[in-house]
């Protein structure tokens, strides 16, 4: 079971992230780009990732993976219920997020920083 202190000391530390409270929620930016946020429980955690891909993430794990609202679907983001992730794959989903709006050449320095993934 992960919880909201699971990743927020990565997603502080990860290279030009920064996190911000909009309405009493939590989100992690790069530049503008929101690529993670909790809801205001911090019970769940939306999430960029790629539109191709979530509609297969979606089906295969319903009880841990959300499409986001109607509204909101247009955007490259799931919804993912902390309490059916591990604190390691809720750690591998933020980089992942973050990954989608930082320079290929960030990723790669981070990639060779950390060989094992994200701790």
């Amino acid at each position: 079971m992960a919880v909201l202190e699971d990743v927020r000391r990565l997603g502080v530390e990860l290279e030009r992230s920064y996190e911000v409270y909009v309405h009493g929620r939590l989100k992690f930016r790069v530049k503008q780009i929101v690529y993670v946020a909790f809801s205001l429980d911090e019970q769940a955690m939306g999430f960029a990732f790629p539109s191709e891909e979530r509609a297969v993430l979606v089906a295969n794990e319903p009880h841990k993976f959300q499409l986001p609202s109607a509204s909101d679907v247009r955007f490259n983001w799931v919804h993912a219920d902390l309490a059916e992730l591990d604190p390691t794959e809720a750690r591998e989903l933020v980089v992942d997020a973050w990954r989608m709006v930082v320079p290929r050449k960030v990723s790669r320095a981070y990639d060779l920083a950390h060989p094992d993934g994200p701790g």
